[in-house]
């Protein structure tokens, strides 16, 4: 009855709200509320990941101390920048040399010379320039190239030639001129007539020369003469053709034999010199060369060559001091 008991007009006693039990355990507890309060709970076992904060890319300036260069390190420098100049200069040199070299070797054409083919490793280099298929036009290569081929036929003929008349000799001593005179006849003709008819053909045909045409028909109509006399053999001429074959035949018939079979490679030789002659002139005859475009061709050459031009100014110059010492 205590609830009856109570004055209702009493004045109210004022509760301390702090008082409150679940107001006084939070304010003893040890622990921080903050901390205790997460508003992201765990769910079903998984714990919470934070992401850690992005690194600032700006980096804060540092200024390097600055240092001079000693003197030895200075003197190092400018040594090995001369010693590279050195090295530089030293390859720039060895490439002209080597350019010079290959300009020697080149000829007229401005390209390496290919003939006579010997090997790099060989003292003698070669000394003309020969290509059939870029030098001659179509038209005129199958008749160069068999003017090529008789001046090598007629090479092997003579070498022939020189062992059938050293047979001769070794069997008869009485041949010993023919021997003799075969050696020079290999030595002499072989270079000179390539250098006298076949190399004008060659250029005329390449440069539709009238000069080397006209040059070339003169060399060799004696080059088909001496065809003639070496297939003929006249006995101490060094030849052995038909005459000194038969006369050997009659003492030895393998020297004759020998000697026959020379013979009809002189005879062939010739008989090949006259058809390709006709064939030459042919051809010559339809490139329209003259006689005078050959004397205006030999003219320009004289008169521009360099050593008509020295001589004449040696010449002249010689000329006006004997003049003006037969004044004073």
């Amino acid at each position: 009855m205590s609830g009856y008991d109570s004055n209702p007009f009493a004045e109210p006693v004022a509760e301390n709200p702090f008082n409150d039990p679940s107001v006084t355990q939070v304010t003893h507890s040890s622990v921080e509320p903050v901390d205790q309060y997460n508003p992201f709970p765990a769910s079903d076992g998984l714990a919470t990941q934070t992401t850690p904060a992005a690194p600032s890319p700006f980096q804060p300036a540092v200024l390097q101390p600055s240092t001079e260069p000693s003197p030895q390190a200075t003197a190092a420098a400018a040594q090995a920048n001369l010693l590279r100049q050195q090295e530089e200069l030293e390859r720039k040199a060895a490439q002209l040399d080597r350019r010079e070299q290959e300009l020697q070797t080149r000829g007229s054409t401005g390209k390496a010379n290919n003939w006579p083919p010997l090997p790099k490793s060989f003292p003698i280099k070669p000394c003309f320039y020969q290509d059939f298929s870029e030098d001659i036009p179509p038209e005129y290569q199958r008749v160069c190239k068999m003017m090529y081929y008789l001046w090598m036929f007629n090479c092997v003929t003579l070498f022939l030639n020189l062992l059938a008349c050293l047979a001769a000799f070794i069997t008869d001593s009485s041949h010993g001129v023919d021997f003799g005179l075969s050696i020079l006849w290999l030595i002499l003709f072989a270079p000179c007539s390539f250098l006298c008819w076949y190399r004008p053909v060659y250029k005329a045909f390449k440069t539709d020369s009238s000069f080397s045409f006209f040059f070339f028909f003169f060399v060799f109509f004696f080059q088909v003469v001496i065809f003639i006399i070496q297939a003929v053999g006249i006995p101490s001429w060094g030849n052995s053709g038909w005459i000194n074959a038969f006369t050997s035949f009659r003492f030895n018939k393998a020297v004759g034999a020998i000697m026959i079979i020379v013979s009809i490679l002189f005879t062939m030789c010739a008989v090949l010199a006259v058809v390709l002659l006709k064939m030459v002139h042919k051809m010559y005859r339809r490139t329209g060369a003259s006689f005078q475009k050959a004397q205006q061709e030999f003219s320009q050459g004289v008169f521009t060559s360099k050593t008509f031009q020295s001589a004449a100014s040696g010449a002249a110059s010689s000329a006006a001091q004997g003049t003006f010492q037969g004044n004073n």
